[in-house]
């Protein structure tokens, strides 16, 4: 309604001038002074007439909006696609409106980010001070040792963020044509699995390492990559892996078809600290036959390996040591037989 006001004041006014520019000296200042008028005339003041608050919700629910299984923001109850122009003859406000909207939208892929793809957020200029202004990346936690392949993106300028090509896509269309998730979950994919990331690593570095002693701690969906490593490379593993501490692992040895001779070397050298309400350390039924599972003293999935830190530690000590005892008898024989050999 503010338009079409506005343009109704304004446009008797331009014809007005356009007749008195054709007078003489007389007309001539009353169009100077019509132009000083124009010149205070607040066109922002005048759209906000009759405008409602600009105050609009902080979440997609407050919006009446969510994304569906297809990845298009939907209404929750009509299940209609956005609709910019929610109130007629306000296009200032809707405008506002749809800008509330894309910042949420904003969050909601960070957040996407960092829980579906499993990137970390890194703050730049890396060393800028409290009081100096910031910015931030996204990276995968390999970016910079994975030593296949490295894929970099950059969007464009204007109210596009961090994993977004354009807001507009995300809001109309749907997340996978405005966002950059497609590009990077498939990166993820032609890179490898997490097992074969594992058994790659394993081939070409730890194989190679000269540590007497390796340890490994895998964590949720790590420990199903270590068993898997273990099938794939069992005499290597048990030949060069000292202890392994697993927590709360996802592991299953049935479904991987874990081999009783594997089953057997975790039973003697993992240990699975699992969320629990339990006291740490505390002794966890399992249905699996494979490794002792014991409390982490948390029930929390993502502190199991924190909370687990002194005794495994302590797990490892006692591993090593044991292993050393072990040896001990078998490097005594041997010495006693070259001195034997050299008399």
């Amino acid at each position: 309604m503010s338009i079409s006001l506005s343009s109704l004041i304004l446009c008797p006014i331009w014809i007005s001038m356009a007749q008195i520019q054709q007078g003489g000296p007389d007309e001539k200042e009353k169009t100077t002074a019509l132009k000083d008028l124009l010149s205070r005339i607040d066109l922002d003041e005048l759209m906000k007439k009759d405008e409602p608050p600009l105050d609009f919700p902080d979440t997609l629910e407050g919006f009446e909006y969510a994304f569906n299984e297809k990845g298009q923001l939907r209404h929750i109850k009509t299940g209609e696609p956005f609709v910019f122009n929610y109130r007629e003859d306000l296009h200032r406000w809707n405008q506002k409106r749809y800008e509330a909207l894309g910042e949420i939208i904003t969050k909601y892929v960070y957040e996407l980010l960092e829980k579906d793809c499993n990137l970390k957020k890194i703050f730049i200029p890396v060393d800028a001070t409290d009081s100096e202004p910031k910015s931030f990346i996204f990276m995968s936690e390999d970016a910079l040792t994975n030593p296949q392949k490295l894929m970099v993106l950059i969007h464009g300028s204007g109210v596009v963020r961090a994993g977004q090509w354009a807001r507009r896509l995300i809001i109309n269309e749907d997340l996978d044509s405005g966002t950059q998730i497609p590009f990077i979950k498939r990166a993820m994919d032609e890179n490898g699995s997490p097992e074969e990331h594992a058994l790659y690593v394993w081939d070409h570095f730890i194989a190679k390492a000269a540590a007497e002693n390796v340890f490994f701690v895998a964590h949720s969906y790590g420990g199903l990559a270590f068993v898997e490593l273990m099938i794939q490379r069992e005499a290597d593993v048990k030949s060069k892996v000292t202890a392994v501490a697993l927590t709360d692992s996802v592991h299953n040895v049935w479904h991987q078809e874990a081999g009783k001779t594997i089953r057997e070397w975790m039973r003697e050298n993992c240990c699975n600290w699992v969320s629990s309400s339990e006291p740490l350390d505390t002794s966890v039924e399992s249905m699996l036959p494979d490794c002792p599972r014991v409390s982490a003293g948390t029930d929390r999935h993502e502190l199991t390996s924190w909370k687990s830190f002194p005794s495994i530690f302590k797990f490892f000590a006692e591993a090593s040591e044991a292993k050393a005892s072990a040896l001990k008898p078998a490097l005594t024989r041997r010495s006693h037989r070259i001195k034997h050999e050299e008399l």
